[in-house]
């Protein structure tokens, strides 16, 4: 593998690891402010992304979908504790903790894309070059995270939102689903027809719509 190809590797899975321990202490301090002081006593509330790391999903899981060039990349890191009957409103704060994770990414992209308009408009970068392509990328990567994450499959973030909005009949046997866990969630975007164009959608959706808000295309 080429030298520049390595490094942007290197960038790259440096910022997904960066990004998963920001989602992870987003949800340690949301679970804190709502009562539950677990995540902080496991020393999990913190932004340092070596606690966070899950070696398979944050490291080998992205890796192999990377190298495999399967057209979809998503990985993960190692669950927060939280324990709901510690919290205020176990079912309304659960759901505020699982938001808090995608949130925190959905900023990381406006970061992300206001340092790649820089590195263009400032840096006199191309587009094609090393540090413009790799926060590009993040860009992507924090917005996978935020629209992956909220994907109402149990035990995604997004299922936390979906139990907290259904009525109590159907809530119980759908959280039951999350003793399915990753193999679901593999089931439903490599199986189930058009969860990937879909997703890819929402995505571009959200990349327009995070350029404008940054000042759409900026002229020195």
């Amino acid at each position: 593998m080429e030298t520049a190809k390595l490094i942007e590797v290197g960038c790259l899975i440096t910022i997904l690891v960066l990004s998963l321990g920001l989602h992870e202490y987003a949800h340690a301090l949301v679970a804190y402010l709502c009562g539950d002081d677990t995540a902080k006593r496991l020393g999990r509330m913190t932004p340092n992304p070596v606690p966070h790391i899950d070696p398979f999903l944050t490291i080998l899981l992205p890796a192999f979908l990377y190298f495999a060039n399967t057209g979809f990349l998503f990985g993960g890191a190692k669950p927060v504790p939280v324990v709901p009957m510690r919290l205020r409103s176990p079912l309304r704060d659960m759901m505020l903790v699982a938001i808090a994770g995608p949130a925190t990414n959905l900023v990381l992209a406006f970061v992300f894309m206001l340092f790649w308009k820089a590195s263009i408009t400032f840096g006199g970068y191309d587009t094609r070059e090393l540090l413009p392509m790799v926060f590009g990328k993040a860009v992507l990567f924090n917005l996978l995270l935020t629209v992956f994450n909220m994907l109402p499959i149990p035990p995604l973030d997004g299922s936390r939102v979906m139990a907290y909005l259904l009525p109590k009949s159907l809530r119980e046997p759908y959280v039951a689903l999350e003793r399915f866990g990753l193999l679901l969630v593999i089931g439903v975007i490599y199986f189930v027809p058009g969860v990937q164009p879909s997703l890819i959608d929402a995505i571009n959706w959200l990349f327009d719509r995070v350029f404008e808000l940054t000042g759409g295309r900026w002229e020195r």
